[in-house]
């Protein structure tokens, strides 16, 4: 069952991509994904999003920090192949690239995942802040033909006003 995020956001997706079903990947701990219609050798580029509200004293790059963690626990070889941290010190965000393998079916596969974790303010109480974060996990040889959709989806990401735009 997918999870909720801790506040409603919108976005758009790049043309051509599209909803993932459920049974296409694993939704534990993800609110929404999104596939590429052009897999690379049997793996299809995706798109999640997942948010959590931070702990307390909790910067973006500890949050990134226990993502790789995570990561490490369901791959091998996961190395952070670059970090950087973005925004202002009212909406913090940081960027990472991660660079891991797995095996699936006897085949192994060389992915890159492209994180950005937001802070986003609620709109209705500004004091309440929530991490969302997207990620691109791709093949190694297709990440860079998809990363400029996924920055181009990334700019479109907001609260949600409830408001019809």
């Amino acid at each position: 069952m997918p999870t909720t995020l801790p506040m409603p956001i919108e976005f758009r997706l790049p043309q051509g991509w599209l909803p993932a079903r459920p049974e296409e990947f694993d939704p534990a701990g993800v609110a929404f994904a999104a596939v590429h219609p052009q897999p690379d050798a049997g793996f299809a580029a995706n798109i999640t999003i997942d948010g959590e509200v931070p702990p307390d004293g909790a910067t973006p790059a500890d949050l990134a920090d226990e993502s790789v963690q995570r990561l490490r626990e369901v791959a091998e070889s996961v190395v952070v192949a670059h970090r950087r941290e973005v925004g202002s010190a009212d909406a913090p965000a940081l960027t990472q690239r991660l660079t891991f393998f797995t095996v699936d079916g006897g085949v192994r596969r060389d992915l890159v995942q492209s994180q950005v974790y937001l802070s986003l303010s609620d709109v209705e109480d500004p004091h309440k802040r929530a991490v969302i974060r997207l990620a691109l996990t791709a093949t190694a040889a297709q990440h860079d033909s998809v990363l400029g959709e996924f920055q181009a989806f990334v700019r479109t990401v907001r609260p949600d006003t409830g408001e019809a735009a």
